[in-house]
């Protein structure tokens, strides 16, 4: 798209904002609504879309696209108009007679820029959000997910004016441009270098960002554990979309009398969800292109690989992959992996394993398998990290009761349900005072008396 189209058309969003069309709670209601009954009506158009850009199987498409951002959506047709509601706060002796409260007020235009992995639910839940806290969106989907952007596209025409959401297709050039426009908020999730980026230009605007990131999150393991339902758990959040998921496990720590134990169960989990032969399961996805498919071959090293291995490159798939004995220097630990490359390496204590994460950058999440009720509030409450879940993985973020997101090198801000409304608005304190009466000790000149009232007010 052309640069100059990409002005005229935050110009006109901003115009749009300006003129008060989206402050009325029942507009942003009735917009969503459509939005419902548009994904309920394209529901094929989406899944093949998601089909074509990662090989998603319909049921996975609905589990952890469709369904989830229809989940949003009925979460905020419930519940913006209580979000959108001045709320009254105390007021302190000191300001009597007044009365104070919140309100949550619209930033105005915001730029929310979306992922490949996830490409439909990663663009809709932070519009539903944005929406129904009544901003206008321009949004960017990922051009290593064209398939999806173009449906993006069709489904939100179909629902808004393009003053109100609208779609900007494109790469690299596009993105670089976006990022040097002032809008009023940014909406990133990617990776982390790039979210470095998104900081910087935002700066130049003083732009509030929020910024969802990834990470390598840990699985721990401890001997407590039971076993085969931490393997079912595992192997299901590892590769859920070929292991394309930002809050997949990307690694299994594990206490070291667990791991062989362990590894048995999670080859036998990894043959009963997927097959003797995955590259021939047609539910099993695909990596996104060769570029991400030559990349993590690199990180598999041939010696440690205990199960799978495999690839096919002319349908850009791996094998479920589990790596034995791995170490904190291998390939695959250099990096996010974002593949279906799971290496497993191990403790000695719990002590060692959570001074060894904590020097580490902080992950988006944390997923601790454990029997031991003490040592699942002590993880929970030392470990560092966005979200996370005990005995189970990837389930905590699919809530609208909690917000998502991630902390220090894994992200800032959080979004879904109230945090996503909150996210995509600022609020503003109000005091609402009458002119009668008027207490005089706030004023000049002072003096002894006024200085003793003052101080016992205010203490």
């Amino acid at each position: 798209m052309l640069k100059s189209e990409i002005l005229e058309k935050l110009e006109a969003q901003k115009r749009f904002f300006a003129e008060g069309r989206t402050l009325p709670v029942s507009a942003r209601l009735d917009a969503l609504r459509r939005l419902r009954a548009a994904i309920l009506s394209m529901e094929g158009e989406i899944s093949a879309a998601l089909k074509a850009d990662l090989g998603k199987s319909a049921s996975e498409s609905y589990l952890c696209e469709t369904g989830m951002a229809l989940a949003e959506l009925t979460h905020m047709l419930r519940h913006a108009r209580r979000y959108a509601r001045p709320r009254r706060v105390p007021t302190p002796l000191s300001q009597f007679p007044a009365r104070s409260r919140t309100q949550a007020h619209p930033y105005g235009a915001a730029l929310i820029m979306s992922p490949w992995n996830y490409p439909f639910l990663l663009s809709l839940d932070p519009v539903i959000d944005a929406v129904a806290a009544g901003n206008v969106c321009m949004v960017k989907p990922s051009a290593y997910s064209p398939a999806s952007a173009e449906m993006l596209k069709k489904l939100l025409g179909a629902c808004f004016p393009e003053e109100w959401v609208c779609v900007v297709p494109g790469g690299r050039e596009e993105n670089a441009f976006l990022l040097d426009c002032a809008f009023d908020k940014i909406f990133f999730t990617g990776s982390m270098a790039v979210g470095r980026l998104v900081m910087e230009k935002a700066a130049a605007h003083l732009t509030p960002v929020t910024l969802e990131l990834g990470g390598k999150s840990p699985c721990i393991v401890d001997e407590t554990a039971d076993v085969a339902v931490a393997a079912k758990r595992i192997v299901f959040g590892k590769f859920l979309n070929c292991g394309q998921t930002c809050v997949a496990p990307d690694y299994v720590y594990c206490a070291e009398r667990v791991r062989e134990p362990l590894i048995a169960a999670l080859k036998a989990e990894i043959v009963r969800q997927y097959g003797a032969r995955p590259l021939e399961n047609e539910n099993y996805g695909r990596i996104v292109n060769r570029k991400h498919f030559d990349r993590l071959l690199k990180l598999i090293s041939p010696e440690k690989v205990v199960h799978g291995g495999g690839s096919d490159p002319d349908a850009l798939r791996i094998e479920p992959t589990i790596l034995d004995r791995a170490a904190f220097d291998d390939p695959a630990m250099g990096e996010e992996i974002f593949g279906p490359v799971l290496p497993v390496l191990t403790y000695g204590t719990l002590d060692e394993a959570l001074r060894i994460l904590d020097a580490r950058p902080h992950p988006l999440a944390l997923y601790f398998f454990s029997r031991d009720r003490a040592a699942q509030e002590r993880v929970m409450a030392q470990a560092r990290f966005g979200g996370g879940c005990v005995n189970d993985t990837i389930v905590h973020l699919a809530t609208s009761a909690m917000p998502f997101g991630g902390v220090g090198a894994s992200g800032m801000g959080g979004y879904h349900g109230r945090a996503g409304f909150e996210e995509f608005s600022h609020v503003k304190s109000i005091v609402d005072k009458p002119n009668h009466p008027d207490l005089p000790m706030r004023y000049a000149p002072y003096g002894a008396a006024k200085d003793r009232l003052i101080r016992r007010f205010l203490k």
